[in-house]
């Protein structure tokens, strides 16, 4: 089902509902606002928290006259999201936002009742967090980010870039998503890594603190190419690992756009701005009335490939003119 084909609850079913009424009698809403990043510019995933806001400011709400937002950021440490999602729980928020899958889980243990509207989670269902994608069940619904053929694809666009591709670290954060989740993507690189001869270094990083040590471990493998795993802590630190490739002259393929921008060599998957502003509807609806656990969590269906062709050249590669118009954007 489709996010403008959701239809708001009338007022006599959503009188009989907490979730509901909680949001409905709040005359100037007041939403918490969860991410692990930083908060500030340096964050790669500052822009997908403010696009959401930009959508609910094109669906009527302003902030500082008829909505308030509580905003807290752990920094890149997931081990921080559930102080603060019991933080923004003890404020008596009319609703959480919450930036990917750790900080859904995180206001998930912290109430089962407020609202929970995650933007960009990976799989929810294998994460716990709902039912069913068409019917969550509970009080989390939003959009995912995550498509089943991402993490193979980014070996195989990569491939298409550096043709001598042999061997291949992956940055990677093991504990981003559930066991499931994690456990999937690993086979999906793995079987696209032997159908493609090449051969995989997985080198892990937990907290913003571990990536010195993983720079040095990627730097000693003397790879042809770097993939950076999807991970919201990771996306939060990608102005130090664009700087590290670079450093290295090492090409890099990254999950979101917004290493590209920074001078990354190549991503590919969702548009993560864009998904934030869609989500913005999902508040909208629970606002007016509509109950989380009969909002259908969205999956995106359209994925973008952009290259930085100034890194390209930089990296003395040589992007056929084909693959260049494979991409949704060059970025010269």
């Amino acid at each position: 089902m489709r996010r403008r084909d959701f239809v708001a609850l009338l007022g006599a079913v959503a009188a009989v509902c907490p979730l509901a009424v909680h949001a409905q009698h709040a005359k100037n809403p007041r939403i918490g606002v969860l991410s692990i990043g930083h908060g500030d510019r340096s964050d790669a995933s500052l822009s997908t928290v403010d696009a959401f806001v930009s959508g609910l400011r094109e669906l009527g709400y302003t902030e500082g006259q008829n909505i308030a937002f509580d905003r807290r950021f752990a920094d890149g440490y997931a081990n921080k999201l559930d102080e603060l999602a019991r933080e923004l729980v003890a404020l008596r928020v009319d609703a959480v936002v919450a930036l990917s899958t750790p900080a859904v889980r995180a206001v998930r243990r912290a109430t089962s009742t407020i609202p929970i509207v995650g933007i960009g989670m990976a799989n929810p269902v294998e994460d716990g967090l709902a039912s069913s994608l068409g019917r969550p069940g509970g009080n989390v619904t939003g959009t995912t980010f995550l498509g089943p053929e991402l993490v193979s694809k980014r070996l195989q666009l990569l491939k298409e870039i550096v043709r001598s591709l042999s061997r291949v670290v992956v940055l990677w954060h093991p504990r981003a998503y559930g066991e499931g989740t994690m456990a999937a993507m690993l086979k999906e690189i793995d079987g696209a890594a032997q159908s493609l001869g090449a051969r995989l270094q997985l080198v892990p990083a937990d907290h913003p603190d571990d990536l010195k040590n993983a720079f040095a471990a990627l730097t000693a493998e003397h790879a042809d190419a770097l993939i950076v795993f999807p991970s919201p802590m990771l996306f939060s630190q990608y102005s130090r690992i664009v700087t590290f490739a670079a450093d290295n002259r090492l090409p890099a393929m990254y999950a979101a756009r917004e290493a590209v921008d920074l001078g990354g060599l190549v991503s590919y998957g969702v548009n993560l701005p864009g998904l934030s502003r869609a989500t913005a509807t999902y508040l909208d609806s629970i606002l007016k009335g509509a109950k989380p656990a009969e909002l259908p969590i969205q999956q995106p269906t359209k994925f973008e490939l952009v290259i930085n062709m100034k890194t390209a050249k930089t990296l003395g590669l040589d992007v056929a003119l084909q693959f260049q118009q494979l991409a949704d954007e060059v970025i010269e």
